[in-house]
């Protein structure tokens, strides 16, 4: 299907070479907004009216003609032969809608959520490429590898460097550097390693780390929308995606039950907060009220500039030399496609358990549980 959530609903049209592509967002609560592309209805004086609002960009540079190869070779690790099967017929150029023109409509609307979300709630999103092949940004999530098979031994989840920098980071300092890698360092390996790419006619992935701060505990819907049920299926439908984790993700299979369970303490305003955070936020499929945190890996572009063996539609053999527009990575340019279904995420997720909370408000309030469990109000 071409929409994602449930109560703030965005619809996505369009493909890489047809004239325009965009998205009807529906379930925006009225607020001040901006023209940001061109908006084709929801919106009069500059407020948002609650109905739904079109969003529409038109595809000014469009070269269906670099594409005529595919009418007679499905391109390796493309789409391409997958729709044909699936639908019996396929966009004749560019990826259709598996292409990573589709996006535009999330970007905006996204960027609609994330207004929103700052406003409302002060949440704050900020993504940044943390690899691009085989150079990673240092101090991430530790290795609990150990020397020896029977030491149980961990090391912490995060470093304290990379816990600063989820507190920290900001997007204009992400968008300092052209690989969106906010340490100079790191960030001038992956241009080298970038050019070496493009150099050989080739292309190469990597991951992307995203961030999201200030988010209210409570969030989720057990058992099949958990948090991060919803934020990685968010994440998989970008393209190019090939992986996902939250948390200490895949690194916490190795560390014992022990040394992984996030202790609470109380906080300030007495509230139960956790002394670490390896559930990256999120607990039985609910926010806790930490920072969310979550890496996704992107697979090497497809489409390289150099013959390929390969086989046409009718299975006969030969070479496929594609043209066109060629990224050698796209995981710069998936920062903010990232952030964006974040923001939708985490808007969607909110407007379901406000109206849970609304629902509860009308009722007489819980007296049974003992004095224990009763907790501090929140602010918002």
């Amino acid at each position: 299907m071409s929409t994602f959530g449930k109560l703030f609903r965005v619809t996505t049209y369009g493909e890489s070479h047809c004239a325009s592509v965009g998205a009807i967002i529906d379930g925006c609560p009225p607020r001040d907004e901006k023209d940001l592309v061109q908006l084709q209805s929801g919106l009069e004086m500059g407020v948002t009216l609650g109905t739904p609002i079109g969003l529409l960009v038109k595809n000014e540079d469009q070269r269906p003609h670099d594409y005529s190869e595919t009418d007679l070779y499905p391109r390796p690790s493309h789409a391409d032969w997958t729709y044909l099967e699936k639908y019996g017929i396929k966009a004749s150029s560019g990826g259709g809608r598996s292409s990573a023109r589709e996006t535009i409509g999330r970007v905006a609307a996204g960027a609609i959520a994330e207004k929103y979300l700052k406003l409302a709630y002060g949440i704050e999103i900020v993504a940044f490429v943390s690899s691009v092949g085989k150079v990673h940004l240092p101090s991430t999530i530790s290795s609990a590898s150990t020397s020896s098979e029977e030491d149980d031994t961990a090391q912490d989840a995060l470093s304290k460097d990379f816990v600063n920098l989820l507190s920290t980071i900001t997007r204009e300092e992400v968008d300092k550097y052209l690989t969106r890698c906010p340490h100079p360092e790191t960030s001038e390996k992956m241009t080298q390693r970038i050019i070496r790419a493009k150099n050989a006619h080739d292309s190469i992935g990597g991951t992307v780390t995203c961030v999201i701060r200030n988010v209210p505990s409570g969030l989720g819907e057990p058992v099949f929308d958990k948090f991060e049920a919803s934020l990685a299926q968010a994440m998989l439908s970008i393209p190019a995606t090939k992986a996902f984790e939250v948390g200490s993700g895949f690194k916490g299979t190795e560390v014992p039950g022990s040394q992984h369970n996030d202790p609470f303490v109380k906080d300030e305003a007495g509230r139960l907060r956790t002394t670490t955070n390896w559930s990256g936020g999120i607990q039985g499929g609910i926010t806790n009220g930490e920072h969310i945190y979550f890496r996704i890996g992107f697979k090497s572009p497809a489409t390289i500039s150099q013959p390929q063996e390969t086989a046409q539609y009718d299975g006969t053999p030969g070479s496929l030399a594609t043209r066109g527009r060629h990224d050698p990575c796209v995981v710069p340019r998936a920062v903010p496609i990232v952030e964006a279904m974040a923001a939708l995420v985490v808007m969607d997720q909110l407007l379901i358990q406000n109206a849970r909370k609304t629902a509860a408000s009308l009722l007489p309030p819980i007296t049974t549980l003992p004095p224990t469990m009763i907790i501090p109000k929140k602010d918002n």
